[in-house]
Parts: C-alpha cells; sequence; structure tokens
C-alpha cells in the first residue's frame, strides 16, 4: 500500500495536470447526467454522447423524455450496447422522478439507487459530479489503477471504494474519481500501462493487476 507521502505526490501531480476535472460525458443539466451514466454500461463515453446528443435535443428534460416513451428512446440509443434494457430504464426512471421526486433528480443515495437502472456507480457519479459530494465512483478504470498503483488491495468494488476512502487525503478526495478514470483510460491501461511516460510511476507501486 502507498504511504501517505507517496498517495499525496501522485494525486498532487494529477491535480497540476488536470485541475478541474470532469467527465468526458456531455450533459447540461443533473437529469442529463444520470440518463448519461446510465446508459453508459458497456459502451463508451464517445458512443453514448453521439447517442445522447439528437436524444438530448429532442427531450432535454424528464418531462419531454417520457412523453417520448419507451420505444421512441430506444431509437435514439440503438447503437449501444443492450439499448432495449436501457430504453426501458430510461423511461421507467422518468416515470419514478416525476410521480417520486416531482421531476427533480434526487440527492439522497438511497433515493437515486432505487431509479430503475441505477446502481451504487451511477449514483456515486451524480453525487460527485452533479452536486458535488466527494464520493468515489468505481468503475474499471478506477477498480484497475487504484489497486495497481496501491491506493486499495480490495479484490471487490465494494471494498476498493471503501479503501479509497479511507486512503485518499480529505483535500484530495472530490476530484479523485475523475483523476483516477483519465488517468485510466489514457495512460495506466489494462493491457499496455505507458509507465514510461506516467508522470507518477515514481511513486506507483505497479502491481501487475
Amino acid at each position: 500500500m502507498l504511504t501517505t507521502y507517496k498517495r499525496r505526490k501522485i494525486l498532487g501531480t494529477l491535480a497540476e495536470a488536470m485541475p478541474e476535472p470532469t467527465t468526458e460525458l456531455n450533459f447540461d443539466t443533473p437529469f442529463q447526467l444520470l440518463i448519461a451514466v446510465m446508459l453508459s454500461a458497456q459502451s463508451t463515453d464517445i458512443g453514448v454522447n453521439k447517442a445522447t446528443g439528437p436524444l438530448f435535443a429532442a427531450a432535454p428534460d424528464v418531462y419531454s423524455m417520457h412523453a417520448l416513451g419507451e420505444e421512441k428512446i430506444k431509437e435514439y440509443i440503438k447503437t449501444l450496447g443492450l439499448y432495449n434494457n436501457k430504453g426501458k430504464n430510461a423511461w421507467l426512471l422518468c416515470d419514478q422522478l416525476i410521480k417520486r421526486h416531482n421531476g427533480e433528480v434526487p440527492r439522497k443515495r438511497e433515493h437515486l439507487e432505487a431509479l430503475a437502472g441505477v446502481g451504487r456507480k451511477t449514483a456515486n457519479v451524480i453525487l460527485n459530479t452533479a452536486f458535488g459530494e466527494p464520493t468515489i465512483a468505481v468503475d474499471t478504470h478506477v477498480f484497475r489503477v487504484a489497486r495497481r498503483m496501491g491506493f486499495a488491495e480490495g479484490k471487490t468494488v465494494e471494498k476498493v471504494e471503501q479503501e479509497l476512502l479511507k486512503n485518499i487525503p480529505k483535500d484530495f478526495l472530490y476530484n479523485s474519481h475523475h483523476w483516477l478514470i483519465l488517468h485510466g483510460r489514457y495512460v495506466c491501461k489494462a493491457r499496455k500501462p505507458e509507465c514510461d511516460t506516467c508522470s507518477v510511476a515514481q511513486w506507483c507501486e505497479k502491481n501487475a493487476v
């Protein structure tokens, strides 16, 4: 596991390179972010953005998307994997937001996780990116990078999330989710991590995961 000194050096270096990191999903409102993140399962952000561009133009808010109906939503997202199930969940999510939350995206985790197609990771993204809470959403990039670099040792998503919340200094916690995702996407890649050009390699544990 990384020492506190190494954790701060890694995160400080990433912060210098990415002072204001954020998701690469396109959105204007918490509702649009919620839909985009829900659609991103087993899909790339680029692919999701291509689908949500026309979808959000036609239905930018919960009421207009609900009015589209399930089948029309599916037409907009049919380029995405699992689009039938995602389309069903997107419409049901809209229905739930209208009936349970007056059309607003809730700010409580338990309310978010009760929505169709929304799990803990999606809820964490919304809490962090839309509402500014210092949470960590553990996707495949965060899971790999955290264990490889030495921020966590857990073998499950839940355990890694708990370790990150404990081990990352509080002054870095808010942005760490995005730093780890972007570092994993472009530098600390799954098959061929670019250790030779990595700006934080000197402090990394370089675990073979």
